[in-house]
């Protein structure tokens, strides 16, 4: 049996820029990315804890050291500039498999840190 769980999570980022006129996608810090282990075109859910929408798109590198999470296309219509949002990316294993989660934890300007540190 496969099972899906939960690979990475960048928790409690703040959304810097909604571009709805865009062709989709969240826009994300490099650093961010690659601190949780999010790569550029995998698939994203995000949940918004301002106003608890929630959503599918596909992650997209944005400058490191930027700090961006910009919501693009559809997902302007779910968050906006200063909602907070966490951001998850899963992987499919062999059910007797392990993984551990790669999850890093966001201040207001997108500072983080890595879970444990």
């Amino acid at each position: 049996m496969r099972i899906h769980v939960l690979k990475s999570k960048i928790h409690t980022a703040r959304v810097t820029e909604a571009q709805l006129h865009y062709e989709g996608s969240i826009e994300i810090d490099e650093d961010l990315m690659k601190a949780c282990g999010i790569r550029e075109y995998e698939k994203v859910l995000v949940a918004n804890f301002t106003n608890g929408n929630r959503y599918e798109t596909y992650a997209i590198t944005a400058p490191a050291g930027s700090r961006a999470i910009s919501v693009n296309g559809a997902g302007a219509r779910y968050s906006c500039v200063g909602d907070r949002v966490t951001i998850f990316a899963f992987a499919e294993i062999e059910a007797e498999e392990e993984l551990h989660p790669q999850v890093i934890i966001c201040d207001e300007e997108n500072r983080f840190r890595v879970k444990g540190s």
